[in-house]
């Protein structure tokens, strides 16, 4: 299959979690300031959740680093209560970036692959076939492959909450383009980048 059969090259997507001061992670590596969560309607006349199941299939694979991986790993493979969303996250292909793990289970679906140069990784799966690829959270992660040049888009959903500190999103410049602002009731707002090569 060739470019002209499937469309544009696949994208890497991040999506970010943040306040309104730019923390991604609370000093305890907490997400205290995340609001719109659980996701327990299959079918929902709710903007947000709307656009967020519309970004999750959009994508059918994940890449997380090693941390993320550890702290997730118990949970969303089990999280009934997630619903759809859960369910479509759950089966997605995965990859988990680390120089330590040798396998990496998610429940009784199928294991994700473990990579040593999520870079590379990254670059194979762009030429492949298939649906955008979703790095999810991942902090250290996102700000080694910035520097790599791989990530195409940047989604923030930013939360009406501010911590004053914390791991920021941006640790250095970036040059952005926006290309869409969406306010959502629950007070979140949703800011979506190309990050400019």
């Amino acid at each position: 299959m060739n470019d002209t059969d499937r469309g544009a090259m696949r994208k890497l997507v991040v999506q970010q979690w943040v306040t309104v001061d730019n923390i991604a992670a609370e000093e305890d590596g907490g997400l205290s300031f995340v609001s719109g969560e659980p996701f327990d309607d299959e079918v929902t006349d709710d903007p947000f959740k709307n656009n967020l199941m519309g970004f999750i299939d959009s994508v059918d694979t994940m890449i997380l680093g090693a941390n993320t991986y550890t702290q997730t790993k118990d949970y969303w493979p089990h999280a009934v209560e997630q619903g759809a969303y859960g369910e479509k996250l759950n089966n997605l292909t995965k990859f988990v970036a680390s120089s330590k793990l040798d396998d990496a289970p998610w429940g009784e679906f199928p294991a994700a692959t473990v990579t040593r140069d999520p870079a590379a990784t990254i670059r194979e799966l762009k030429e492949q076939s298939g649906k955008d690829i979703w790095l999810w959270g991942s902090l250290k992660l996102m700000h080694f492959l910035l520097d790599t040049g791989v990530i195409d888009e940047i989604r923030m959903l930013v939360c009406p909450a501010s911590r004053g500190a914390g791991t920021r999103i941006f640790e250095d410049r970036q040059d952005l383009k926006l290309v869409e602002a969406t306010g959502f009731e629950n007070g979140v707002v949703l800011l979506r980048y190309e990050i400019k090569k």
